[in-house]
């Protein structure tokens, strides 16, 4: 992949739809949630045309707070999965991205600053305000191994009729490691949306 990774997906629509793109600005995936569903699954998408899908990620279990989210490419062959770590995420978003082994964590990501996060989603709440908090608060999303080496950062952009972001690598990855990190950044992103 070719970092910095850009993350969009428009503030008003129905179903969370996200684009994300490379530094040259070229497609690396489309992704698509499906409302009205019990047990989540998300697609990813080569493009918007959704003509070809490239991975799932996919719930174990319904609707539940510690729910773990396996990624599967188009084969159906597991790449590995997040899930979020319990209470620690009551304050600060705590998620482990597990190996396709099932063994422990590779990876943990966590928030960088909770404060960000709780003004963006206390002041997003707020009518009228609540359209500039993407100007001025900008929540980060640290990935580290194991062993507490930085390997990815997601960071909030500032912006208006969109939610931007954008991931960059920190340290060298495999393939493997930075798709499994990237689909568990969609994953984070559309649960701590969905959270406020």
């Amino acid at each position: 992949m070719n970092f910095p990774l850009t993350l969009s997906f428009k503030f008003f629509a129905l179903s969370p739809q996200i684009f994300v793109n490379d530094a040259a600005g070229g497609p690396v995936c489309y992704v698509k949630q499906k409302l009205f569903r019990l047990r989540e699954k998300i697609e990813l998408f080569r493009d918007s045309s959704q003509s070809q899908q490239v991975a799932t990620i996919e719930a174990d279990r319904i609707i539940d707070w510690s729910a773990k989210y396996t990624f599967k490419d188009a084969q159906g062959n597991v790449l590995g999965s997040v899930g979020r770590r319990g209470m620690k995420s009551i304050w600060r978003a705590h998620y482990e991205i597990f190996p396709p082994n099932g063994g422990p964590a590779a990876f943990t990501i966590r928030e960088e600053n909770p404060m960000a996060k709780i003004l963006d989603s206390f002041l997003g709440e707020i009518p009228i305000v609540g359209m500039f908090t993407g100007y001025f608060i900008h929540p980060k999303y640290l990935a580290t191994r194991a062993d507490g080496t930085p390997v990815m950062r997601l960071t909030k952009q500032a912006s208006f009729l969109e939610r931007r972001f954008t991931i960059e690598q920190l340290a060298p990855a495999d393939e493997g490691e930075q798709a499994a990190l990237m689909m568990s950044y969609l994953m984070m992103i559309l649960l701590e949306r969905a959270r406020g």
